[in-house]
């Protein structure tokens, strides 16, 4: 019995489509995929997915103080002059963040071999590099995925069947998060 399907590509090409899926089905919720990729890419997913169920809570929180620039309400650093020369203003900021214990960093790890990053570009703004974020879905998966799994034992995902595609006959299925 075969342990992957092959999907009519080399093993590049399939590794690439598998990991887009995968990276579409987490940002999105939801993909309309043919029901053999569907198969595949669920198996992925549901990895990722327990992966960060059994890590969400492997983290410390820590704070740290940081100088960070003084700006005006342009949004423009402050300078002074000191000795003849203009100089930013620094001011020191306390912050807590989540520092990941080995595990859960290895988890992270292992998610970002996978998964593809993800620009996300405003609406106004489409075209244009200004004003683009990239989206950490690593994150997404550690604080807002595997909380909703946490009471759950696997079969985080679903396959509903649409219907034949009409180009070639074949079955188009949903494939969403539970």
């Amino acid at each position: 019995m075969a342990k992957y399907r092959k999907l009519g590509r080399n093993s590049s090409q399939r590794k690439a489509l598998l990991r887009s899926q995968v990276t579409a089905l987490i940002e999105n919720g939801k993909i309309v995929t043919t029901e053999a990729r569907a198969k595949e890419v669920r198996k992925q997913a549901e990895k990722l997915i327990t992966l960060a169920v059994k890590e969400k809570d492997n983290f410390e929180t820590v704070k740290v103080s940081a100088k960070v620039a003084k700006k005006d309400a342009e949004g423009k650093r402050v300078k002074e002059v000191v000795d003849g020369k203009k100089v930013t203003v620094y001011e020191t900021v306390e912050k807590e963040i989540k520092k990941d214990m080995p595990s859960r960093l290895h988890a992270r790890k292992l998610m970002d071999q996978v998964l593809y990053t993800v620009t996300e570009v405003p609406t106004e703004a489409a075209g244009r590099k200004k004003n683009t974020k990239t989206v950490d879905l690593t994150n997404k998966l550690f604080d807002e995925i595997a909380p909703k799994y946490v009471d759950r034992k696997g079969g985080y995902t679903r396959i509903v069947k649409i219907g034949l595609r009409k180009g070639d006959a074949a079955m188009e299925v949903l494939l969403e998060l539970v």
